[in-house]
């Protein structure tokens, strides 16, 4: 099964991008075989920005990221909205990649479910 989560929200503030990353770790760890593209657009960007520091106690959205991609999750950034908010390719931590919206379409062209936070 194909499944593709597209996020909008930011980081911190809200709790969607926080609930999407966590059904996308859970859905990898119940179907290991299902492939999970994470699409970040908007302000979701900065969910995958590298050095993120949080108050203890507090989730870290970045390490949220590294449990999708360490279990063999995609996780796409849209580039037009990395450039509109300063985030060059740099920034990005580890398994986190720009892309843009022919990878989005494809994708959801391709995916058995999608799912929008």
């Amino acid at each position: 099964m194909k499944i593709v989560i597209i996020l909008n929200d930011p980081p911190y503030g809200t709790e969607r991008s926080y609930n999407g990353l966590r059904l996308a770790h859970s859905l990898k760890k119940n179907a290991p075989e299902a492939e999970i593209t994470v699409f970040l657009m908007a302000d979701a960007v900065l969910c995958a920005k590298a050095g993120q520091k949080t108050p203890e106690g507090f989730y870290n959205i970045e390490k949220m990221v590294h449990r999708v991609t360490g279990s063999g999750g995609r996780m796409l950034l849209c580039g037009t909205c990395m450039d509109a908010r300063g985030i060059a390719a740099g920034d990005l931590t580890e398994g986190a990649a720009r892309s843009g919206m022919d990878a989005l379409s494809a994708a959801i062209l391709d995916a058995d479910k999608v799912m929008v936070f």
